[in-house]
């Protein structure tokens, strides 16, 4: 009978210890989820998730015909440079905070001033709908330098803060640092 009384008490320490050996790996287990969990939230608090929004093709090629139109009719006929610091300004508007933040909206932005419809850019209200460039190669040459400042981020380094500019023939009486002359525009802070 004691030898029967002790197999069962052995069993019955043995069935603990492996209940007891379960609980701890599970412990563990649950241990290591929440630690490895902490890590990767941790490591992820660094990065701004929000700041890179997904842009899709769609949208990119919107914007990049936006933004080769308005350089087209903007700068067509001036030097390359000329035709990505009008781009550049565009962009610095995108990302000024005081325009809107996508490429066609502060192109095709326009404001009511005494009841008399301004545009951002002069030839939105000039133009009818309709794209017909009648010069391919400056359209080409503006395309191009769309690619540049959009999708490379190229930069002048002259027009890092200009939001404003003009024809150098036009005098509008702006109480604006200048920045740049680039071609026949004038670049403004």
């Amino acid at each position: 009978m004691t030898t029967i009384r002790l197999d069962r008490e052995e069993a019955d320490m043995t069935s603990a210890i492996k209940l007891i050996n379960i609980f701890l790996m599970c412990l563990a287990f649950f241990g290591s989820v929440l630690l490895l969990k902490w890590a990767v939230s941790e490591k992820l608090s660094q990065y701004d998730i929000n700041a890179t929004t997904a842009v899709t093709a769609q949208v990119r090629e919107r914007q990049l015909g936006c933004l080769a139109k308005n350089i087209y009719y903007e700068a067509g006929s001036e030097p390359f440079e000329g035709k990505v610091a009008v781009a550049q300004v565009t962009m610095n508007r995108v990302d000024s905070g005081k325009f809107p933040d996508d490429v066609c909206a502060v192109i095709y932005q326009k404001n009511i001033f005494y009841e008399k419809v301004v545009c951002q850019f002069s030839w939105v209200c000039d133009r009818v709908s309709g794209f017909n460039p009648k010069n391919s190669a400056n359209y080409e040459e503006s395309m191009i330098a769309a690619q540049k400042v959009l999708l490379e981020e190229y930069r002048l380094p002259s027009l890092k803060e200009a939001l404003y500019y003009h024809a150098d023939y036009v005098h509008p009486g702006w109480k604006k640092e200048q920045v740049a002359k680039i071609g026949h525009h004038i670049f403004y802070k």
